[in-house]
């Protein structure tokens, strides 16, 4: 069977056992987005877990139904046909997941908003990297302060294209994840994703020019009185040398607190 859209099977069964081992998923309820022809999905029902797994092919999805029709038919297993990035997905406590690299940061955010124990989760390793990159570094980004702030990214597994179905141009990196609260008070989520958002979106602008780009997100009024109570060598920097502290005071300045 060939791999939908960007998907790449793991074939490496080494990788596959280490994968699932590394949280205790027994008794657990584990969610696995894009199981494609279930070999994680057996590794974790061998370890007694109970998985919802999210297809959108709906060919793979019929395969695993085949497979895995005693499982289902005992309830250990769910297989929902959907995009991970919008469908329903029910009550679980653990992700374990090959994700598709082009969905990875979509998913990722939705996997921080839903909330969940831990998740185990492959990326491709330079996106991976990218996550755990620290302030001024050439990798850090949006997704870097978004992941730090509300969770720890420890990586586990370097894998190479050969483990993979067809084989990936690129190496892969799985990572555990465990989310956590914020390192410093935000007043507001929601204004703190916008901040982060529109000043990466104008990363070569100071603080104060990026603030100033940003009126699709917030109000002329809510920008200046924001930039007044900033200091003023906060402002003259540009968003990939600022702390997470950094950022959340400027969030919680525009959120008027």
């Amino acid at each position: 069977m060939s791999a939908p859209r960007d998907q790449h099977f793991l074939v490496d069964q080494r990788a596959v056992e280490k994968i699932a081992g590394f949280v205790d998923v027994s008794g657990r309820r584990v969610l696995e987005i894009g199981p494609g022809e279930g070999i994680l999905t057996r590794a974790l029902l061998d370890r007694d877990a109970d998985v919802i797994a999210v297809e959108i092919d709906p060919a793979l999805v019929e395969e695993l139904e085949i497979a895995f029709a005693d499982e289902i038919e005992e309830g250990r297993l769910e297989i929902i046909r959907g995009d991970a990035k919008k469908v329903d997905i029910p009550p679980f406590d653990i992700v374990v997941a090959n994700l598709p690299y082009s969905v990875s940061s979509k998913i990722t955010f939705r996997l921080l908003e839903m909330g969940f124990e831990v998740a185990v989760l492959m990326y491709q390793k330079e996106f991976a990297q990218r996550m755990i990159a620290p302030p001024g570094t050439a990798n850090v980004g949006r997704l870097s302060v978004m992941v730090q702030t509300y969770a720890s990214v420890k990586p586990l597994l370097d894998l190479g294209p050969g483990s993979f179905r067809p084989r990936p141009a690129v190496r892969s990196w799985v990572v555990r994840i465990t989310p956590h609260e914020p390192p410093y008070p935000i007043a507001d989520r929601e204004v703190y994703a916008d901040v982060v958002r529109v000043l990466f979106s104008h990363r070569r602008k100071t603080v104060r020019k990026g603030l100033r780009s940003g009126k699709d997100a917030f109000s002329p009024e809510a920008i200046e009185r924001a930039i007044a109570g900033l200091p003023d060598d906060l402002l003259q920097r540009r968003p990939e040398d600022l702390t997470l502290e950094e950022f959340a005071l400027i969030a919680n300045r525009m959120s008027g607190r």
